[in-house]
């Protein structure tokens, strides 16, 4: 016999009496109940269930379908492999196919033959588990593209996480992010996560070429096609062939250019300079920029209908002021490598100086980071990076963040609590509903605080 634990199975049925048939059917499972789209949500987070069977008419309003939709919409956005059958009524086959569309794995139309719902539900369950061993497999073989990113920001993980996703296909990537926030960076790792990564990446900046030259760099120019043309030269478009460009700052594109390059996007052709030959280009085009694109549009500096062409995915990172506590982490691997490269052995950052690299806005992003690490290495006199060394300003404002991590925690517990019993109306049991935490736990947790 088995010592296994039962999978959880969450019914979402306002129906007693059809709520304890499903649980009666599938005694196998550990059988989760709800019989509303609050209840729901906290079960799922409680318990993460891979399958969940749901009815689409809940309270408040269980005549209508409104309720059953927002439920499938919010546990996809909590737990998007988690497999939804819906149960529907015999003429209900149109809003059973739109919550597919949402993502529901399966329908199935009251009354239900148990054995069939049966075997949806253990192939559901099977699914997930197949998606959920493929995905471990592909996490040990994916190559880390993005090591040389050191974050722990939600919104900078965020964007890795679309890097990863967009990587295989061939949409143009539009990167937006202040100087200094890692554009460059991201952009090779979309070429290493790619089909193209064995090809080149060539990478231009459109504001560091003047602008009556960018023009025979991006394309190129026959011999004699102007003087001093000694010979044909193929450019960044034709060098980069079935590999990626990068187009760094084009907002600063010149207006003339960007009608040839919407051209080259649409036709994926491109003419040399003095040449009349039509050369066939498979490039990846990622774009970068720490402009306002749509600002530019409306002063007419920057064509609309490129900036559709480019933005087929954008991805913006925020400036390193917005990154809590990447700061600080970037600074301790920077110290580390600039040590190593230096020759300087083992130095460490003293507290004033962490003080001050948290406290400072970076306006240079990490760019302006790396660069100030580098010089306090090198002008250090021991092994201990003082606030001197690093050159910011000492914070005003003594008050350090609070670390200790029991305190924080037991503030953050209250808040919550108070906030789930205000919206449970005094409930104890629907508060403990909405907390996903047992009535004795949440008991335990008031009486802690203090609260009645």
């Amino acid at each position: 016999m088995s010592s296994e634990k039962p999978r959880p199975l969450l019914i979402v049925e306002d129906d007693p009496a059809l709520q304890k048939q499903i649980r009666w059917a599938f005694d196998q499972y550990e059988t989760l109940l709800a019989d509303d789209r609050e209840s729901a949500l906290a079960q799922v987070r409680r318990y993460q269930p891979p399958v969940v069977t749901m009815d689409l008419g809940l309270p408040p309003d269980p005549d209508s379908v409104s309720e059953g939709f927002k439920l499938i919409e919010q546990i996809l956005a909590i737990a998007p492999q988690t497999k939804i059958i819906v149960l529907t009524g015999q003429n209900d086959r149109s809003n059973a196919l739109r919550a597919v569309g949402l993502g529901a794995y399966d329908f199935f139309a009251k009354p239900f033959e148990v054995e069939m719902l049966g075997l949806t539900i253990e192939r559901a369950y099977r699914l997930y588990d197949l998606q959920q061993e493929n995905s471990r497999l592909q996490m040990m073989h994916q190559p880390d593209v993005l090591s040389g990113l050191i974050t722990r920001d939600p919104e900078v993980l965020r964007v890795c996480r679309t890097v990863e996703k967009v990587a295989m296909t061939d949409a143009t990537v539009l990167i937006l992010g202040e100087s200094g926030t890692g554009k460059e960076l991201i952009a090779r790792g979309v070429h290493a996560a790619s089909g193209r990564r064995s090809e080149r990446f060539v990478a231009i900046n459109c504001a560091a070429i003047p602008d009556n030259l960018l023009e025979s760099e991006l394309f190129g120019y026959e011999k004699g096609a102007f003087t001093g043309a000694a010979k044909t030269t193929p450019g960044k478009i034709e060098t980069a062939h079935r590999g990626t460009l990068m187009l760094d700052e084009i907002g600063d594109l010149p207006h003339a250019l960007q009608a040839k390059l919407l051209r080259f996007l649409q036709e994926r052709v491109i003419e040399r300079i003095g040449g009349r030959q039509e050369i066939p280009i498979d490039v990846r085009i990622v774009c970068a920029t720490h402009q306002d694109l749509k600002a530019l549009i409306k002063e007419g500096r920057f064509r609309e209908d490129l900036y559709y062409r480019l933005a087929e995915i954008v991805v913006s990172i925020p400036p390193l002021r917005a990154r809590q506590g990447d700061a600080a982490l970037l600074a301790h691997a920077f110290v580390r490598r600039f040590a190593t490269e230096q020759g300087r052995g083992s130095m460490t950052l003293r507290e004033d100086a962490i003080r001050a690299i948290e406290a400072h806005a970076w306006p240079g992003n990490v760019r302006e980071l790396e660069n100030c690490i580098k010089r306090a290495v090198i002008m250090a006199d021991g092994n201990q990076i003082t606030l001197d060394d690093i050159g910011l300003s000492p914070v005003q404002n003594d008050e350090e963040v609070n670390l200790d991590l029991r305190q924080v925690r037991e503030d953050a517990e209250k808040r919550v609590i108070i906030s789930a019993l205000a919206r449970a109306d005094g409930s104890i049991a629907r508060a403990a509903e909405l907390l996903g935490v047992s009535r004795p736990t949440l008991y335990d947790l008031m009486h802690r605080f203090g609260l009645k």
